[in-house]
């Protein structure tokens, strides 16, 4: 599709939001902002929460695409997952269908399959041995839950009312990976900016569910349905290896936070603090 000129993008004061700010411009995008905080330098930032139906309506109207970054992005209790990750993203996908807005690219997450055994071995690993996009959800989280909440909305929405999404199972988007199990979940934040680009540009996309990370050379999933967005990667972290190794050790198949997709969201989550 051609590329949309304005885009909502939620959640634009969270890590992901300001990297996405910074870069999404570049490929000709004017973004309208909206977080239910206020954001330093955007005086024309849209400050509202998600249960905020009339102002999501306002903000969705006029807009040509939806990147959905918005909610909470570590476990919490059930209510607060409920109120900010599954109703607020079902308010927002009534407010761009009530506004006719055709293409969502919903923030979705790895910890979906947070469950899923990781690839054992050495890496990099065998095309047969990468988790693919249709495994078995299997959240580690309430966080978890409402991102496969999330991909059933969009699978719903597109069946019901011809509404596009992609979902990006996102891994880690920082400047560098601060972890060794980072090292295979890791997408920087260009090839952040690229995915998204590539997700709000592809032709009949219907739903389509991707893994959102970098071309590492220690990659646990199958790129595929990203590429096929026409997605091209362009940054490893195997450069950050050596020394995160040295720090850390090599991950343990014995620990419980090494052996799974999710790493320690499947024994310790980190706690969403607000």
């Amino acid at each position: 599709m051609p590329a949309p000129r304005t885009v909502l993008l939620t959640g634009a004061a969270g890590g992901l939001g300001t990297l996405m700010r910074e870069l999404l411009p570049e490929y000709g995008y004017e973004l309208r902002l909206l977080d239910v905080r206020p954001i330093e330098g955007e005086p024309d930032a849209i400050i509202a929460d998600l249960a905020d139906t009339g102002a999501l309506r306002e903000a969705v109207r006029g807009v040509d695409a939806i990147i959905h970054l918005a909610g909470i992005s570590l476990e919490a209790p059930f209510e607060k997952i409920l109120k900010a990750n599954i109703e607020g993203t079902y308010n927002l996908y009534e407010a761009a269908r009530e506004e006719g807005v055709e293409r969502i690219v919903f923030a979705s997450s790895n910890h979906a399959v947070g469950f899923t055994p990781r690839p054992q071995g050495d890496a990099p690993f065998d095309a047969d041995a990468l988790i693919p996009v249709d495994t078995p959800r299997r959240p580690d989280t309430f966080y978890g839950l409402s991102k496969s909440f999330g991909e059933d909305l969009a699978q719903l929405y597109w069946d019901l009312h011809g509404m596009e999404t992609v979902s990006v199972r996102i891994g880690s988007c920082f400047r560098e990976p601060t972890s060794v199990r980072m090292l295979s979940v890791w997408m920087s934040p260009e090839d952040g900016a690229r995915l998204f680009h590539a997700a709000l540009t592809a032709e009949d996309v219907k739903h389509t569910v991707v893994y959102g990370s970098s071309a590492n050379t220690r990659l646990w999933w199958d790129l595929t349905t990203a590429r096929a967005l026409g997605y091209e990667p362009r940054d490893d972290s195997e450069p950050y290896a050596e020394k995160l190794i040295a720090e850390q050790g090599e991950l343990d198949p014995e620990n419980v936070a090494h052996a799974y997709l999710g790493g320690h969201f499947v024994s310790e989550p980190p706690i969403w603090p607000y």
